[in-house]
């Protein structure tokens, strides 16, 4: 654990002092919900497109701390050194765990304030609960496949197709607006990807909606294949560089 700690630290300290990592993480959800929320609050749902809009926060953690920061980390000479030591994976990736549940949860904050600042958004403390839950929850899948981007693309690979994959899960998920909303054609995609079962999930948990087993069922399902997809990845790297 103490290990973990001190890796959490550093990645931490590092990203801190990056602000081309910082600043888009932390301050793109806020200012697409100010942009594209806001202006529409008094005739939407402001609590629902809160709690997506929130996901999308997370998702950017994920994606990027995982997905960039993996790959970013594989060509640098430090990690290949650290790996040759006696410390397991396990305590490495703790550590990154940790410190991208700092800046999920900051970036997630930044929607919240924002949207309570502005719209008046009120949840009961259970609702709140379950929206926190499910936020952690969600993360999972993605936090797993940006792991598994990270072990496979190259540095210059991994941030275009982190975006393409943030932004295109995002949309086509319904993290940005009401599933009603989208073209006919995205709508029916929409229902076979796992950023739309998790917005479904976080739009039940701020809306006061009982929570459906079959989207936690399936974020599930697509955390295993993640999983799976991220083991083989890092044994496939870990098998290319050191044997």
């Amino acid at each position: 654990m103490r290990l973990a700690l001190v890796h959490a630290r550093l990645e931490t300290l590092a990203l801190v002092r990056y602000p081309g990592f910082c600043v888009p993480t932390l301050g793109l959800p806020t200012m697409f919900f100010l942009f594209f929320v806001v202006p529409h609050a008094d005739r939407g749902r402001p609590a629902e497109l809160m709690a997506t809009y929130a996901g999308f926060a997370c998702l950017g953690v994920a994606f990027f701390q995982f997905g960039v920061g993996i790959a970013v980390d594989r060509a640098s000479p430090w990690d290949r050194y650290v790996r040759t030591l006696p410390i397991g994976a396990g305590s490495r990736l703790a550590g990154r765990v940790l410190s991208a549940t700092g800046f999920a949860a900051a970036a997630a904050a930044g929607v919240v304030v924002l949207a309570i600042a502005v719209t008046g958004i009120s949840l009961s403390a259970s609702s709140w609960l379950t929206l926190a839950v499910s936020l952690v929850l969600g993360t999972v899948p993605f936090a797993l496949l940006g792991i598994a981007l990270g072990f496979l693309a190259t540095p210059k690979a991994a941030l275009p197709l982190a975006n393409v994959l943030y932004l295109s899960l995002a949309y086509l998920g319904a993290l940005w607006t009401d599933p009603d909303e989208l073209p006919r054609l995205v709508e029916r995609l929409s229902i076979l990807l796992p950023s739309r079962e998790w917005a479904d999930l976080l739009r039940a948990a701020a809306g006061n909606a009982s929570i459906e087993v079959q989207d936690v069922a399936a974020l599930a399902g697509w955390a295993l294949a993640f999983a799976s997809l991220a083991v083989w990845a890092y044994r496939r790297d870990e098998g290319a560089r050191f044997t």
